[in-house]
């Protein structure tokens, strides 16, 4: 293996992508311990990579405000920083969306990525100075750690992803958790309607399992929709406003988290949580399945190359198949 001092991974977005890209610097830093890993993402998530153990340094840019502000003088501060951070031996785009191509490209040339055929936008492949091939419609937690291990000249196997360690650190546990009772976080939020399984159902879960049920919630309306879940089941508390190193710390400690496919419940296949996903919309290929990580999907048939976002099908997934998943998790089954 080459020495490798300095190694620039971009993943700017969103939150569950930046979760389950996060395991990788587990396996570079076996592979490369003396090697300083630097990441750049969006601003709104740099908190969460903050003080990360196996991070050298955590570079954020604000992406959003440029869209919104359309700016000359914003654009030329954000490529000027960018530019500021100095060389890499290698800058890994973990993306592969233009946005993050150009942003690693502007960062210096020894870029690696995805290739045409891999890459969500394949345009990205001519920004990069090496690539690398896998299939789109793979795993993606196995997609994010073949493009980066490919990229350092090592593999990834399976056995190394369900071994893994936790990848953030626990934090202590909230004082909302029960004592007497199995902590079950419910994460009722997620960027599509479609990916949203109906609170009504929620609420069943809920008075089936009659254990701590923690409603976790970000925006206002899904506030409102958690005030509403608590409201309808005596087993049901409305967790309070949380940051996301608040948030991981919370789902780190509880016994189960049933949730749609999104960031929250994503940490907690990070943090070796026993887990449910649920899935209308998108498929179990946006998780790793373990025995205590598991999806559940509705009948629907999901074309990956072109989501259907009204596909509201999670909707048909069943109360007593949650309830009987959740059981076996929380007795260790």
């Amino acid at each position: 293996m080459l020495p490798m001092k300095r190694i620039a991974i971009v993943r700017l977005s969103a939150l569950g992508d930046i979760v389950n890209t996060a395991v990788v610097l587990q396996f570079i830093h076996t592979h490369y311990p003396d090697a300083k890993v630097e990441w750049i993402t969006e601003e709104v998530f740099a908190p969460l990579l903050q003080n990360h153990p196996l991070l050298e340094a955590v570079h954020s840019i604000n992406l959003k405000r440029l869209k919104k502000e359309k700016s000359f003088a914003v654009l030329k501060e954000t490529i000027s920083h960018l530019r500021s951070l100095g060389e890499f031996d290698i800058i890994i785009d973990v993306q592969g969306l233009l946005k993050s191509a150009i942003v690693a490209r502007i960062i210096g040339k020894n870029t690696h990525g995805f290739d045409k055929t891999s890459a969500r936008e394949g345009i990205t492949s001519l920004l990069y100075k090496t690539t690398s091939h896998v299939d789109y419609d793979e795993n993606i937690i196995k997609r994010n750690c073949f493009v980066v291990a490919d990229g350092l000249g090592f593999e990834v196997s399976d056995a190394m992803i369900l071994n893994k360690k936790p990848i953030f650190t626990r934090g202590k546990r909230n004082n909302i958790l029960s004592k007497t009772q199995k902590n079950i976080a419910i994460v009722i939020g997620a960027s599509w309607e479609s990916k949203k399984y109906p609170k009504e159902k929620m609420v069943a879960v809920c008075n089936e399992l009659k254990e701590n049920c923690l409603i976790i919630w970000g925006s206002e309306h899904e506030k409102q929709d958690a005030l509403w879940i608590c409201e309808s089941s005596p087993f049901a508390t409305i967790a309070p406003k949380l940051s996301l190193s608040e948030l991981m710390h919370l789902i780190s400690n509880v016994d189960l988290v049933i949730g749609n496919d999104t960031g929250p419940t994503h940490m907690a296949w990070a943090q070796n949580v026993a887990s449910i996903t649920l899935f209308g919309p998108t498929t179990t290929r946006m998780i790793y399945e373990t025995p205590r990580n598991i999806g559940i999907k509705s009948p629907s048939h999901v074309d990956i190359f072109k989501i259907n976002k009204d596909d509201f099908s999670i909707k048909e997934i069943e109360v007593k198949e949650i309830v009987l998943q959740a059981k076996e998790l929380l007795n260790g089954i």
